[in-house]
């Protein structure tokens, strides 16, 4: 690294002891980059009240409409249907909020200031992670407020101190495995108008099409294999059965592999779509 020498402005003639970079890891500057990304996209939340409005009203509607429309009508056994629907809703809200990543960097990438990011000295992945933190701290509030609406319809969970810790976990992990692969569309959407339902197009027959609203046994043969073998069902059973008492049996096992499988799968892609943009 070039050494900086600098002159006094008082005194032209005098050189100032000279400035030597601060040498780091790569790793270093890495973690660095994206903590100041990933302020930068929580600041655009707080500041976006379209956001702040969706974030606060959406897992709260889709829990009053399941609750009171449909829980009379499904039978969900020993059960309560309160219960019940408490992982699908929560599960729910995750995968659609993950969907921000694509909006916001489809924004970043259509706008421009990815070109400017780039004639800075920082790691090309920090905008793509700073995106996915924010989206983790989104969907943390997200889930607190689906806690608090859960309890005032009716949910009442019988779950351990380490059973919340398992929920908490998964939940955290399920949110990184659908933020990379909403990262994943934002790279390829060529609008903005794309990537507002390209990542609805995805997400609404995976949480629909599973355990979340309805008990798979009482769907057609063909649906049920697809709703039973697909990560969603996994996730919501697991949390269902940590939360409520339902069986558990490999959900929990199967949830941890797919997101893990996710993640490992997206991440290359995501890095090789930002590095490909770059030299566009």
């Amino acid at each position: 690294m070039t050494e900086i020498t600098l002159r006094s402005p008082l005194q032209p003639d005098r050189l100032l002891a000279p400035i030597q970079p601060e040498r780091r890891s790569e790793m270093y500057w890495l973690i660095s980059d994206s903590w100041i990304m990933a302020k930068r996209s929580t600041m655009h939340i707080i500041r976006s009240m379209d956001q702040v409005l969706s974030l606060i009203l959406f897992p709260i509607m889709f829990m009053l409409l399941n609750r009171y429309v449909l829980g009379g009508a499904i039978d969900t056994g020993e059960v309560s249907y309160a219960n019940f629907l408490f992982a699908g809703i929560l599960i729910q809200s995750l995968a659609f909020g993950a969907n921000y990543t694509t909006i916001n960097l489809a924004v970043d990438m259509k706008e421009g200031i990815v070109d400017r990011f780039r004639s800075l000295p920082m790691s090309g992945s920090a905008l793509v992670i700073g995106h996915i933190a924010a989206d983790l701290v989104r969907n943390v509030i997200s889930g607190i407020i689906i806690i608090v609406a859960g309890f005032a319809v009716g949910f009442r969970p019988n779950a351990s101190l380490v059973e919340w810790l398992y929920v908490i976990g998964l939940s955290l992990l399920f949110t990184l495995s659908i933020s990379w692969l909403s990262a994943i569309l934002g790279l390829i959407v060529k609008s903005l108008e794309a990537a507002q339902w390209a990542g609805f197009v995805l997400i609404f027959p995976l949480t629909f099409v599973s355990s979340a609203f309805v008990p798979t046994e009482t769907m057609p043969r063909a649906i049920r294999t697809f709703a039973e073998n697909q990560p969603i069902t996994h996730t919501i059973n697991a949390i269902r059965a940590w939360l409520v008492g339902t069986p558990l049996e490999d959900s929990a096992l199967l949830s941890v592999v797919w997101s893990i499988a996710l993640i490992v799968i997206a991440v290359p892609i995501t890095n090789w779509l930002f590095r490909r943009h770059s030299t566009q």
